[in-house]
């Protein structure tokens, strides 16, 4: 992989990985732009200790452009776009219009392909294996940042998540706190281990559902199943087989196998609902450790925790989709009227053959 960083014109940093050594990247970004300018703002809510990020510039965002004025296709000759090259592998760049920036922490865009019509689950392997490889190295990147406490990478697919380009990206945000969800895995982690004497939670989920009903798909590197109380209608945790607390920590042969297991999964997602179905919408989130310290969670660290991808999609039968309405909004109870086994079991009906 070849990584060249450089400016757009409004001071903003983008990044190109290329799978060619000898690729060269000196385009100039030829866009009159303004410096960029937001108002993020983190609150922190009194009565559920959560944060909130108030961002009022992004109701000027880019929303739903035709093709032909795509800001993450490449430029092409007098149509600029956030991409000054006219061809590109995976771009890394800071979002316009970002819901988190400076002591707020920072938010990226990463472009998989420059293809504007694919999907990540067109990708070939070797494509894949370099969104990976992106992925790692912001982690590494946005980790020592004095401002960021959390790396989060994740992919929102389809105009139901609410997708306001089509191009196939992803984003990237670097948390200045440790976000809620994971803090309450850290909880329950620090639980477990107090209750067994040491023990770690996410290997004995891990074992549990190893030799259960709800396994999707096992390699020699990678588990994916149908969590017990899965709170989407279709949701597939994908795990490591060796405990890693990030994308840093996964050795070479769980790198190299995670595009095919990857690739493998969102064929599936796309297959669910049958065919002449329009693209499954989907959120695919990797939970990694923060990197700030962990006293809030008592004999816990960094390494007790487990790299895991969270795949799921809102859709729960074929044209209709799961709202998070009274009870999922209003009290945070979700309720799934698919259940978990029978999700794990057309999930593995419908694999490539």
């Amino acid at each position: 992989m070849k990584k060249t960083s450089t400016r757009l014109a409004d001071g903003r940093e983008l990044i190109y990985y290329d799978a060619r050594d000898d690729a060269v990247r000196d385009a100039v970004d030829r866009r009159p732009l303004d410096p960029t300018v937001t108002t993020s703002e983190v609150r922190r809510d009194p009565l559920l200790g959560d944060s909130v990020a108030i961002a009022s510039h992004r109701q000027g965002r880019t929303y739903h452009p035709p093709a032909d004025e795509c800001p993450l296709c490449p430029s092409q000759g007098e149509r600029l776009s956030e991409i000054p090259d006219s061809s590109y592998d995976v771009v890394v760049f800071e979002n316009r219009f970002p819901s988190l920036a400076g002591d707020s922490g920072r938010c990226e865009v990463v472009c998989f392909t420059s293809d504007h019509d694919a999907s990540f689950a067109s990708l070939t392997e070797e494509q894949a294996g370099l969104v990976l490889d992106a992925w790692t190295d912001r982690t590494a990147e946005l980790s020592h940042l004095p401002s960021v406490e959390q790396v989060f990478c994740f992919e929102n697919r389809g105009a139901e998540i609410g997708v306001t380009l089509g191009h196939p990206h992803g984003q990237i945000y670097a948390y200045p706190f440790t976000t809620p969800r994971t803090a309450l895995m850290l909880r329950q982690l620090a639980a477990h281990k107090e209750a067994t004497g040491g023990g770690n939670l996410f290997d004995a989920v891990l074992e549990r559902e190893l030799a259960g009903e709800r396994v999707v798909l096992a390699t020699e590197h990678w588990v994916a199943f149908v969590p017990y109380a899965a709170h989407w209608p279709y949701e597939v945790h994908l795990y490591p087989r060796r405990r890693v607390p990030d994308l840093l920590g996964l050795d070479e042969d769980a790198r190299t196998e995670f595009p095919k297991v990857y690739l493998e999964l969102l064929k599936r997602f796309d297959r669910i609902f049958g065919e002449g179905e329009p693209a499954t919408p989907y959120i695919s989130a990797w939970h990694q450790a923060p990197f700030g310290v962990l006293e809030e969670f008592e004999g816990v660290n960094r390494d007790d925790f487990a790299l895991h991808l969270e795949l799921f999609t809102i859709r729960r039968t074929s044209g209709k989709l799961k709202f998070l309405a009274g009870s999922e909004s209003g009290m945070s109870v979700f309720i799934n009227d698919v259940p978990p086994e029978s999700a794990a079991q057309r999930l593995r009906e419908v694999a490539s053959s």
